[in-house]
């Protein structure tokens, strides 16, 4: 009898079944690795709603049906992800249409491991539980606090409330000098191909880190929201907020000057498929979206309380004063250029490295029709 109930407390102890300090789940990794068939319990954080064999949307969420699951919250490589499928029971808790502010949170899933569109996936499941993040990967701050955390005083609310909301949550900041930004742009727009470049925003040119100045062909820092749309310099503040400084050619940034942004005019002569005439800026096609959510940032973070500017978007061109514009043409920018991983990885390196505040038209592409 005593060898029986040591042989089951061994049995136990192999299968974790007991407080014994063996794991209870399998890292995403190791899921990929199981065989199909074998029942398991993986945890990963949630990072985008898989729709083909090799692709994952991780903004604008089109269904419920599935997760991707990721041992890192800022994962790209579809290869490195786990499909989860959702049954019903599962989708209006769980799925990303409906849920997207469960981006970036960690579960454990209960299932079967069997592929899903072809891909290493979970299948059958029977359990999804909401874990904590207690250590330290890019997507929480002190307290182990998650992106859904960070927005949680949001939720239900739309418009002028979830505006002002937000601006709540984004208002307190580290602010940096403006010498202090050449070293943090040379960190958010590290070129992810090489280490030593940046990437330039206007002409999608990476050149080296420390080719910046004020001479032709050097990088210099621009202020997306033009800084006299508002008077506000370089002054530690919006001057210096660099969630809308990004490294440009020096050129290019003289003619964007501080024009507004709209569609149309001369294609420019250095920055590929970009235009401009006497009142508007139009960006390539590749960060038009970008541009888009780092004016809305602006306008969310500035809001005129503790005597800073009232920033705010026109729906117009030609402006002055502390309005930037065109909105309706931003919103379709932010519709058509979708949150990308360089963005992602940018907004992270900011939150944790800089300023300890995020953009959250990048966590939450949704909060820009509800809000505007």
């Amino acid at each position: 009898m005593r060898k029986s109930i040591i042989c089951l407390i061994s049995l136990l102890l192999l299968l974790g079944g007991c407080d014994s300090g063996v794991k209870s789940f399998l890292e995403v990794g190791e899921g990929i690795g199981t065989p199909n068939g074998t029942k398991v319990t993986v945890e990963g954080y949630i990072v985008g709603v898989p729709t083909a064999i090799d692709y994952v949307e991780q903004s604008n969420f089109s269904s419920d049906y599935a997760l991707a699951l990721a041992d890192d919250p800022s994962e790209t490589d579809v290869s490195n992800m786990l499909f989860v499928k959702l049954d019903s029971d599962y989708r209006s808790e769980f799925g990303l249409q409906t849920n997207p502010d469960k981006f970036g949170e960690i579960i454990r899933v209960d299932g079967t491991r069997d592929d899903y569109f072809n891909h290493e996936g979970v299948e059958s499941v029977t359990s999804i539980t909401l874990e904590t993040d207690s250590g330290d990967d890019g997507d929480s701050g002190d307290g182990g606090e998650t992106i859904g955390d960070y927005y949680r005083s949001a939720e239900g609310l739309t418009g002028s409330n979830l505006k002002e909301e937000l601006h709540t949550i984004i208002d307190d900041h580290a602010e940096l000098s403006y010498d202090q930004v050449w070293d943090a742009l040379r960190h958010t727009d590290e070129d992810p191909t090489n280490s030593n470049n940046v990437l330039l925003l206007y002409t999608g040119d990476s050149i080296s880190k420390y080719e910046n100045g004020g001479l032709v062909d050097e990088w210099n820092r621009e202020h997306v929201w033009a800084k006299s749309h508002g008077d506000f310099g370089t002054s530690m503040g919006a001057g210096t907020d660099i969630h809308h400084l990004r490294p440009t050619d020096v050129s290019v940034n003289s003619t964007r000057g501080n024009l507004d942004f709209d569609n149309g005019g001369n294609l420019h002569s250095e920055a590929p498929d970009t235009y401009y005439d006497s009142d508007s800026w139009e960006p390539r096609d590749e960060v038009k979206g970008d541009v888009a959510r780092m004016i809305f940032y602006m306008a969310v973070r500035y809001e005129g309380d503790s005597g800073e500017l009232d920033l705010e978007i026109a729906d117009s061109v030609g402006t002055s004063g502390p309005y930037l514009g065109k909105l309706s043409t931003l919103k379709e920018w932010h519709e058509s250029d979708p949150v990308d991983s360089f963005e992602r990885n940018r907004n992270e390196i900011i939150f944790t490295d800089y300023q300890g505040n995020r953009n959250p038209f990048i966590d939450h592409p949704e909060y820009v029709d509800q809000i505007w």
